[in-house]
């Protein structure tokens, strides 16, 4: 049995408990504890990564536990409930191609995010011990494989984002906090029905059980004819709509979208870069581990109509982008229109769609804590984002300049950046889908996205030279010698990231070829 994974959810709660025996005055020790600890944990998940099968391996289902890696499974909660058999819980953690990158990407951004929280001034202790209990929540979200386990980690990222944004953030903070809350838990009480169902009709909360229709015998309570379970016809729809609801909220998708845009506006700059970078990520994946590998009947039956949502969401973001005046809320609806290629490429049902989606949340991940690093870093020296107050920046904050237009053109899709690699490999699907005999996409859908790239064009090319082109000038209320450009902890920051968005760009393999086996499996259950 494996236990690494554990140790690497986990290690953050070792640190928090150390927290609770040290007076608040040691404001330092929590802010260097907090980043030895994440990164540890990006550390240990890169030594995981590292160790995952590559290439050709053999052909096996995405519902065996063969196809998972570093797995550690035990029973955990055991209920008699007499003749009416036993209630069962299993602390189920592994790892695939399907939630690896994005693994990965959870520990690098809670590490970046706890470097960029050196700028907390303000109740250090409560900032740092909340973010301890983020990190173990985020991380075994994107590792559980026993649905109980998954929601517990789901719902308890609430609770400290709750609070890191009421007590750290903006002027509004308790109404973005307030908002966020109740969006995140609504959308956790469509997934906590789903959940009960599937529970009800299979007697376990295992997804990766779940997964494996076959196994549901004609004369079984699960089997699908039977229409006193979830597996009925009506019922498996009715499943596939509720978790599509809950994890769209959490994407976010249009019209559930209107949380973000205030949630990051108020967030603090580093608990802006771990909601863009990663709790985002989480509606994604939770849709692609639940909604389309329980239900891939039904996905083929929506799929025009999550194409249509994605397509939606991708124009609505990009449109609403463009007449922002505030840089924060640019780029927030910068993330609802990119996360928008995520619904296209899982409605695509094809290898080349769905490894886009899965790369898109990737990407974006890397290149949106890059965004909002760069907006952080101009709001913590004003405490302005109004875009108009701001022209010629590049004259005064040269190396700002560089890093801020690098994650812009890096945004829009330019070749050579992550960003146009899951964008190709969407539109590759998505067109691939609409012209099949099938066609579970109408080819207008991803003929009418492309015009997306051009509209991302406009709103991050428009905000390059209001801001940083022409003579330099700033509002009158702004103290010029409060823009100084970028000290040595953010040049590395934006460096890394940087780097690491051209790489990706340039060297794709190094996700697609561990996430490629288990979308291919992924795909097999949708198309047969």
């Amino acid at each position: 049995m494996n236990y690494i994974l554990s140790i690497i959810i986990f290690l953050p709660l070792f640190f928090l408990s150390a927290f609770a025996f040290l007076p608040v005055q040691y404001a330092k020790t929590f802010k260097i504890s907090s980043i030895v600890a994440t990164f540890c944990q990006f550390a240990l998940s890169l030594w995981v990564y590292a160790c995952l099968p590559r290439g050709e391996q053999p052909n096996l289902d995405i519902h065996q536990i063969e196809n998972f890696s570093f797995v550690d499974k035990y029973a955990w909660i055991h209920l008699s409930l007499g003749n009416l058999g036993s209630f069962d819980i299993t602390y189920f953690v592994g790892i695939d191609g399907l939630n690896a990158a994005l693994f990965v990407l959870s520990t690098f951004v809670l590490w970046v995010g706890a470097v960029s929280s050196w700028e907390i001034k303000q109740k250090e202790k409560g900032y740092f011990s909340l973010y301890m209990l983020l990190s173990t929540s985020v991380t075994g979200c994107f590792l559980a494989l026993d649905f109980f386990l998954f929601f517990l980690f789901f719902e308890f990222m609430l609770l400290p984002m709750y609070f890191l944004i009421g007590l750290w953030g903006g002027v509004r903070r308790e109404y973005a906090a307030v908002k966020f809350f109740i969006y995140t838990f609504l959308g956790s009480i469509f997934i906590l029905i789903v959940m009960i169902g599937l529970y009800v009709s299979t007697q376990s909360f295992d997804m990766v059980q779940m997964t494996n229709l076959d196994s549901f015998q004609p004369n079984s309570i699960f089997h699908p004819e039977n229409r006193f379970t979830i597996f009925s016809l009506s019922g498996r729809y009715w499943a596939f709509i509720l978790l599509l609801i809950g994890f769209a909220i959490k994407l976010p998708a249009v019209p559930v979208h209107t949380w973000l845009p205030d949630a990051h506006v108020e967030a603090p700059t580093a608990i802006s870069v771990v909601l863009a970078g990663i709790l985002l990520k989480v509606g994604g994946y939770g849709l692609i581990r639940t909604a389309y590998s329980i239900f891939p009947d039904v996905a083929i039956d929506l799929a025009a109509w999550v194409g249509f949502l994605g397509l939606f969401s991708m124009l609505y973001g990009g449109f609403v982008a463009l007449g922002q005046t505030n840089l924060k809320r640019m780029i927030a609806y910068s993330s609802v229109s990119h996360m928008g290629f995520v619904l296209l490429g899982l409605a695509s049902a094809t290898v080349e769609g769905i490894n886009g989606a899965v790369y898109q949340l990737f990407s974006h991940g890397i290149l949106s804590s890059m965004l909002f690093l760069c907006a952080g870093i101009l709001y913590k020296r004003t405490h302005n984002l109004e875009m108009e107050n701001y022209k010629g920046l590049a004259s005064q904050m040269p190396h700002y300049a560089v890093f801020t237009t690098i994650a812009f053109f890096a945004s829009l899709g330019l070749p050579t950046f992550s960003g146009f690699v899951g964008e190709l490999f969407v539109f590759l699907g998505a067109f691939e889908a609409g012209v099949k005999e099938n066609n579970i996409l109408p080819l207008w859908q991803p003929m009418c996205a492309v015009f997306t790239l051009l509209i991302g064009a406009g709103y991050f090319l428009w905000t390059l030279q209001k801001m940083f082109m022409g003579k330099f000038s700033v509002a009158q209320t702004i103290p010029i010698a409060l823009l100084t450009d970028l000290n040595g902890r953010e040049k590395l920051m934006l460096t890394i990231l940087a780097v690491l968005a051209i790489i990706f760009g340039i060297f794709p393999n190094l996700i697609l070829e561990v996430s490629s086996r288990s979308v291919e499996n992924l795909v097999k259950m949708l198309q047969r």
